[in-house]
């Protein structure tokens, strides 16, 4: 019997990496079909959204959610990396930051910013990812992109400084550590990393990672999340069983035809049959007319 499909939410540990997780619950579950959405690094922690069977079609989306971080933050250095494990290029001599100073300098980053992406990162250039240029020792010249910081909090806590940061994707929150140390004058990396959310998915709804040695297949699938929780934001759209199996074999149907059907050309819908959601819906436009047809399919 094949395993359902869903999303499972595994908090991943720091010290190995999000293939680590894939590879165990391919074991676990004896299901091949199984990858993640969103890699975080060996030395981060928390939200690792993993696609069960058909849900792997749906990486592409929950990639564009929104996601929160908890970040250690050290002023006075920076490094090749941009974070505390990489080389370290400098260090600042003399009396570093305030709280209140830092907290002031973090705060400009707020709102949508331009960010250079880092070498050290999985962004391909020419196809080829940056990273693997970084440890030949090239740097490639990258453009900065817009991305958005929601909110960011600074934080402290026995001395040590932290950042809560809400922001949208493609953001890296090495990069924003690296450019607050540059608005002080003083350099800082990022000293750790926790992700506590991504979209809808929260870490207290999270298996820890270690737990799955001690839970049979049908405790971890108790946790499987259904693939249409990612699109609740979207409208839903139902047609009727004639509609439904002309969708489904992929062609275009008239918006005017569909009763209860309405969006702009773009528009994403949560697509419905009598046994549940099984697919997207997006509106187009052919020649001044719209049409409504599969975006992409599930079951």
């Amino acid at each position: 019997m094949s395993t359902p499909s869903g999303i499972i939410i595994i908090d991943k540990p720091v010290g190995i990496t999000s293939h680590n997780c894939i590879s165990k619950l391919r074991w676990l579950l004896k299901e091949k079909r199984i990858g993640h959405c969103g890699t975080l690094d060996p030395m981060a922690s928390g939200v690792l959204p993993i696609m069960i069977g058909s849900a792997v079609k749906a990486s592409e989306y929950l990639v564009d959610h929104d996601k929160r971080y908890f970040a250690g933050i050290q002023l006075g250095l920076t490094s090749s990396t941009e974070d505390i494990l990489g080389e370290i290029l400098s260090e600042h001599i003399g009396v570093l930051p305030s709280f209140e100073e830092f907290s002031a300098a973090a705060k400009q980053f707020e709102g949508e910013i331009m960010q250079t992406p880092p070498m050290y990162s999985a962004l391909k250039v020419g196809g080829v990812k940056l990273l693997d240029l970084a440890r030949e020792g090239v740097t490639v010249e990258r453009k900065a992109r817009k991305v958005n910081i929601y909110s960011l909090e600074p934080i402290e806590r026995e001395g040590e400084f932290f950042l809560d940061v809400h922001c949208s994707r493609g953001t890296y929150i090495r990069t924003l550590c690296a450019d607050i140390g540059e608005k002080l004058g003083c350099g800082a990396v990022m000293s750790s990393l926790e992700r506590n959310e991504v979209g809808v998915f929260k870490r207290e709804d999270a298996i820890v990672f270690d737990d799955l040695n001690n839970m049979s297949v049908e405790e971890i699938l108790s946790h499987l999340i259904p693939v249409e929780k990612m699109f609740m934001d979207i409208k839903e759209a139902r047609m009727d069983a004639f509609f439904n199996r002309l969708f489904r074999q992929g062609q275009k149907i008239k918006l005017s035809k569909l009763r209860g059907i309405y969006g702009e050309v773009g528009e994403l819908f949560r697509v419905y049959d009598e046994t549940g959601f099984y697919a997207l819906g997006e509106v187009c436009e052919i020649d001044g007319v719209k049409y409504f047809y599969q975006k992409k399919l599930f079951n």
